[in-house]
């Protein structure tokens, strides 16, 4: 009985030698090609960046003088202020420019003329025609 069943898988797999033998190499070459991709991923992973030592510090006269820099000196009525810049912002505007209407009330700061702007730090907005 095992002989006769030896028999009839060997009559079928001898005219389809060729085809299960192509079969049985490409299974195992995708088997050793995702093993070496893992591999490969596996080794490719970087140790993350340490900083060693102390990060520098600001001291206090360094913080005011950017700080002398960024505010206007003096205060501006917005009745008679040409332009109007942004406390979180870098850019100045005319009063009436979309810009300067959309900034809430509490951020705005007025200067009286370009170069009183600029020496706080700001430069024109790129929308607002005629800046």
């Amino acid at each position: 009985m095992v002989q006769n069943w030896l028999l009839k898988c060997k009559a079928w797999f001898l005219p389809r030698e060729g085809e299960i033998l192509f079969v049985v190499a490409l299974i195992s070459i995708s088997i050793i090609s995702f093993s070496l991709g893992r591999l490969s991923a596996i080794n490719d992973r970087k140790t993350p960046i340490q900083v060693l030592g102390d990060r520098p510090t600001q001291t206090a006269e360094v913080l005011s003088s950017v700080k002398e820099k960024t505010e206007p000196k003096a205060k501006i009525d917005e009745k008679n202020a040409l332009y109007v810049g942004s406390k979180n912002g870098s850019v100045y505007h005319f009063p009436w420019c979309p810009g300067a209407q959309k900034m809430k009330e509490g951020n705005k700061i007025f200067f009286s003329s370009k170069e009183e702007a600029e020496k706080a730090g700001y430069r024109p907005a790129a929308n607002c025609d005629g800046l």
